[in-house]
């Protein structure tokens, strides 16, 4: 089983990808740069730009029919390591113990020049 999770609550693709793809016992959700569906911008500076990355993630699992919890890894992407603890804070705004598995790492360029992208994998755990 594969199908498209798709929701105008979140940006739309960048390019020839889906916003998440249900697999079944797990959903991916592709990277989620901080625009703002509605207005098509980017947050300014790392806080708010992260509020809208994992809003948007939250958005995607919403259409799937999941929410935060039922994350079991993220990939956070930073422009500059030294948003690692500001990205800390809002991180811990949307996750609760047990908390998610996740990678860090910075990327030499995000798209749309963004200081961050988050890619999630949940559960599904729908009946």
């Amino acid at each position: 089983m594969k199908e498209v999770v798709s929701t105008p609550a979140a940006p739309a693709a960048l390019g020839p990808y889906s916003q998440a793809i249900d697999a079944g016992a797990f959903v991916f959700v592709s990277g989620q740069v901080p625009v703002n569906p509605s207005t098509g911008e980017i947050p300014v500076g790392a806080a708010a730009q992260a509020e809208q990355a994992f809003s948007n993630v939250r958005a995607i699992l919403e259409a799937a029919g999941l929410g935060m919890d039922a994350i079991v890894k993220t990939t956070v992407f930073l422009s500059d390591l030294a948003d690692f603890p500001t990205i800390n804070d809002v991180y811990a705004k949307f996750f609760s113990k047990p908390f998610p598995a996740r990678s860090c790492v910075q990327a030499a360029a995000i798209p749309k020049g963004a200081r961050l992208e988050v890619e999630a994998i949940a559960a599904n755990n729908r009946p």
